[in-house]
């Protein structure tokens, strides 16, 4: 029997509830088409929300508590990691199966797409795990505590736009995430949960590699537009964002992404004096 196309079998995925199950269904997706059992890309048409558990309880992110110290507040910062790096795997597998239409992206889409952003995905999966096995590690568990929905109300309102979907995921959140990871690894390293240090320097740098990823394509993009893409980045930005983008920035990794100083300073928020 053929097997379902790649976008076919990324809306599944996709839809998946159980975050483990998920992830190492896209784990296997990511093997089968290095091995060429999965040839066509196809096209496929998801649901507007990503199959998820019951828990955890989603709240605003204005809602959520603060974080403590000790072995209760490295299990928090374990929990929020694990819950981007879902939300991630969701994202990208999202990014395939939406666009995989050209009426809906505006274009056709080269295979290399759908791969780079397999590959994302099959990153975060196996972060996701990683970050899970951790949390089991401590006694936890991804669900014990609530997680916020910000990133997913993003993908919602970029559904329609390519473009803006480019400009708003990979590039302002994922950027973020360069932006604060170095601190969560030092708090780690300070409490001496080295493991869990090493698991986030491992997210860290593959971060960097999809913020890459996601400024790649968002200039095919931008020039198939035939838009400039600074100005048409900000422009987004402005329309998606809440609020401006937060500095401080880790400037040195956004600049290895490909991201520099023209397209984020003139929208950030004043750092606080």
């Amino acid at each position: 029997m053929t097997p379902a196309s790649l976008a076919a079998q990324a809306a599944a995925a996709f839809s998946r509830s159980d975050p483990a199950d998920k992830a190492r269904a896209v784990r296997r997706l990511a093997a089968a088409r290095a091995d060429g059992a999965v040839t066509a890309i196809g096209t496929a048409d998801p649901p507007a929300r990503p199959g998820r558990p019951d828990r955890p309880v989603l709240k605003p992110p204005r809602d959520m508590p603060r974080r403590r110290g000790g072995l209760a507040g490295r299990r928090a910062l374990l929990h929020a990691v694990a819950h981007i790096e879902l939300n991630a795997v969701d994202l990208a597998l999202d990014i395939i199966a939406r666009f995989s239409d050209p009426g809906r992206a505006g274009l056709a889409l080269p295979a290399r797409f759908f791969d780079d952003w397999l590959g994302v995905a099959d990153d975060e999966s196996r972060h996701f795990l990683m970050v899970s096995e951790r949390l089991a590690a401590l006694d936890a568990a991804y669900g014990d505590l609530p997680a916020h929905d910000g990133l997913w109300q993003a993908a919602e309102a970029t559904a329609g736009d390519l473009l803006a979907r480019l400009a708003v995921v990979p590039l302002v959140f994922e950027a973020r995430g360069l932006d604060v990871t170095p601190g969560m690894i030092r708090r780690f390293e300070a409490e001496g949960d080295e493991a869990s240090a090493a698991v986030l320097r491992v997210i860290y740098t593959d971060e960097i590699g999809h913020v890459a990823t996601g400024h790649h394509w968002f200039l095919a993009v931008a020039e198939a537009r035939g838009v400039d893409p600074v100005t048409t980045w900000q422009a987004l930005v402005r329309a998606h964002v809440p609020g401006a983008v937060k500095p401080p920035f880790n400037a040195d990794a956004r600049q290895r992404a490909g991201l520099g100083p023209d397209y984020y300073l003139p929208v950030a928020a004043s750092p606080p004096s």
